[in-house]
């Protein structure tokens, strides 16, 4: 079964939150999602609470590793999506960014431009048939 790793904004905000764990449901249906708490509601703007920041980086890394593909919510600037992205790049990860287009703003281009990444324009959890189609 292949291995997700769903990145989604935290510590940046959490508006998505109840959409991310829809689509993570979803995609559990198929796949195994390793980051399911990225849509749990009982996290917050402040990340999470029982473990330290290295804790986290450090597991992050290893399921970033383990992974066979990183689906992403770039809808909203987050710097840990955006370093998550880059670094699943360089282990030559299949990379699926959805986002919802927001009135007066605009797909970062770091995001946009980069042939790597596959785009998928979304706006509730139907998103989901569309990355299974993408998905290797």
């Amino acid at each position: 079964m292949k291995k997700i790793y769903f990145a989604g904004s935290i510590r940046a905000g959490r508006e998505s939150a109840d959409l991310y764990a829809e689509i993570i449901k979803r995609l559990n249906e198929n796949y195994q999602v390793l980051t399911e708490h990225v849509g749990s509601k009982t996290l917050t703007s402040f990340g999470e609470q029982d473990h330290t920041d290295e804790f986290i980086y450090e597991r992050d890394i290893a399921w970033l590793a383990e992974s066979d593909v990183i689906v992403a919510d770039v809808s909203y600037p987050s710097l840990g999506v955006g370093y998550e992205l880059a670094f699943a790049e360089k282990l030559n990860k299949q990379i699926i960014c959805i986002y919802r287009e927001q009135e007066g703003k605009r797909l970062s281009a770091m995001i946009a431009g980069n042939k790597n990444f596959t785009l998928i324009k979304y706006t509730d959890a139907t998103v989901v048939s569309e990355i299974k189609d993408f998905i290797k």
